[in-house]
């Protein structure tokens, strides 16, 4: 089993930054690769960002390219997302997940999830 929580999440205006954070605990951190995804109500869960085990691949979605940056520290258990330019259609519930293979966009391929943290940017 591998824990996941995310953290950073809030309230920030168009334009603005945040980081979320996304601490892992239980099994080997460093064996997933781990991505971001996020989910506004009544809509499907997207892909966000990727990165795999060593952090030499990155993949973004390309309504957030340029914008947000996505990192790991393997030595901390905890991966990153940068977050500027901040956006109103970027408000939904972010959330982080972990692949035992490798850096997919797709969620059923995940193996673990967080719980998620709130973004909420305002107009």
């Amino acid at each position: 089993q591998v824990q996941l929580v995310e953290s950073g999440g809030g309230l920030v205006q168009a334009g603005g930054s945040l980081r979320l954070s996304c601490a892992a605990s239980g099994r080997t951190f460093s064996s997933y690769a781990m991505g971001w995804f996020r989910q506004a109500p009544g809509r499907e869960r997207d892909f966000v960002a990727g990165i795999s085990r060593g952090g030499s691949m990155i993949y973004y979605a390309d309504s957030v390219k340029g914008r947000f940056t996505i990192s790991r520290d393997n030595a901390k258990n905890t991966v990153y997302l940068h977050m500027n330019s901040l956006k109103p259609e970027d408000t939904a519930v972010y959330y982080c997940a972990a692949d035992a293979l490798k850096v997919t966009a797709t969620p059923r391929e995940y193996d673990y999830w967080g719980q998620g943290t709130q973004v909420t940017v305002s107009s």
